[in-house]
């Protein structure tokens, strides 16, 4: 048991930020959401943490990733990409997915896990495509995440891009994790990659096997234009129209991106309570666009927020998602500070099916972050959520929990060694470039 103080305390966003208050925790959750003063007259010999300086918050949920993705900073694209789609196919695809092994998989695990702890995340949702590294690759994950003491729902994103036999490959790789991670710091999903590499039949029994399985079943959906563009060409509807014929769209459904959504779509999505993951950062680079968030929100679609395993600090994700839309629709109140860190905890724990997550209430895990209060400016209970997302950073963070324990205090993490980390991730970066060692 511990107890855990606070100078400030947000139990959950909903709830709002409680001066002076903290958590009591019993095996790895939530006990007791009381004042500091309750909390010492009533100690049992409990290890106490003093973060009176700070505040604490919910761990942030990464609701989309691509671990993977971090052998790929810094690399020299030899090609001239010309959109979405030349990305992947001149890119993405041959130069990075194709090549990945077991050694790259478990180092960019290893380095990724490393950066999350440091900004804070204490669960994410891992997307893993590379055809020619299973079967066992998601398990090798699972060993390095459990290491790490992360919460990992880890998938393998199942396609036929390859061939039907791979696509095979890919879906009994998840069914494979999901089958062998019950309960746990790791757990898997059902992922498949999308429309346009994906054949309706394939489909099907991808979401058939989540069900059977009770696993939520994830897809990328309209990262850019292409999607929808091929859908109308090839099914003459748009890409959330086709899973709904399908018999697919459901609470169970997590869908990234969302980037290109008619209104129609949207509505769609709000009616069969589709979840989604928003990476504001990610789809920039890829020029996918801004996904239309503030409408999903005023419909009532529960929405995430993800890194893509391009920028891994989850404050900068905050930022982009509370700067973009202001922009996009020249509409400074939109996607309020508050709204955003309800995105990156409880909202993001409940869209991954995961809502005892996110939040600091009894009976919930005991993930946390404490974050240092000594900003230039006050803090009072109003302007909390703004001085978090726009003023805050890594180098705040004073220390992470997850399940009770700590994991990273004072920027280190304790469950890596981060030079052994840095150097094995170097060494098969270089493997992958195709540079001499």
């Amino acid at each position: 048991m511990a107890v855990v103080l606070g100078g400030f305390l947000i139990p959950s966003v909903t709830r709002g930020a409680l001066r002076e208050w903290g958590i009591r925790i019993k095996g790895g959750e939530v006990q007791e959401v009381k004042s500091n003063e309750e909390l010492l007259q009533n100690l049992n010999g409990e290890e106490v943490y003093d973060f009176r300086d700070c505040i604490i918050i919910p761990g942030f949920i990464n609701g989309h990733m691509h671990m993977y993705g971090v052998l790929s900073h810094g690399i020299e694209v030899p090609v001239t990409l010309t959109g979405f789609k030349s990305f992947l196919d001149d890119f993405w695809w041959p130069m990075i997915e194709n090549r990945l092994d077991h050694e790259m998989i478990a180092a960019s695990t290893a380095w990724a896990c490393l950066e999350m702890l440091r900004s804070g995340i204490t669960t994410f949702c891992d997307i893993l495509e590379a055809p020619n590294a299973i079967p066992g690759a998601l398990l090798m994950e699972k060993e390095v995440v459990e290491k790490a003491g992360l919460r990992g729902i880890l998938s393998f994103e199942a396609c036929e891009r390859v061939n039907t036999e791979n696509g095979e490959l890919g879906l009994e790789e998840n069914a494979r994790l999901i089958r062998e991670s019950s309960g746990g710091l790791v757990t898997g999903l059902l992922s498949v990659h999308t429309t346009f590499t994906c054949s309706p039949t394939f489909l099907k029994k991808a979401d058939e096997m989540a069900r059977e399985l009770g696993a939520m079943f994830h897809m990328h959906l309209s990262e850019s234009s292409y999607e929808p563009q091929y859908c109308l060409e090839t099914y003459g509807k748009r890409p959330v129209e086709v899973y709904r014929d399908l018999g697919i769209l459901g609470p169970h459904v997590l869908a990234s991106q969302g980037v290109d959504l008619s209104p129609g779509e949207i509505e769609l999505l709000s009616q069969y309570k589709v979840n989604l993951v928003h990476m504001p950062l990610s789809n920039c680079e890829v020029g996918g666009g801004i996904a239309p968030v503030p409408q999903l929100l005023e419909r009532g679609v529960t929405v995430g927020l993800g890194t893509d395993g391009y920028i891994n600090n989850f404050f900068e994700v905050m930022r982009g998602a509370f700067l973009l839309h202001k922009a996009a629709q020249k509409n400074p109140a939109v996607m309020p500070a508050r709204a955003v860190l309800a995105m990156a905890t409880e909202m993001g724990a409940r869209a991954l099916g995961r809502p005892e997550l996110g939040r600091l209430e009894i009976g919930c895990k005991a993930d946390l972050v404490a974050i240092s209060a000594d900003t230039p400016t006050p803090i009072n209970e109003k302007n909390i959520f703004d001085q978090l997302v726009l003023y805050r950073n890594p180098e705040n963070i004073r220390a992470v929990m997850v399940g009770g324990r700590l994991v990273v205090v004072e920027g280190r993490v304790l469950s890596l060694n981060e030079d052994k980390v840095k150097e094995d991730l170097k060494k098969a970066t270089l493997k992958l470039w195709g540079f001499p060692l």
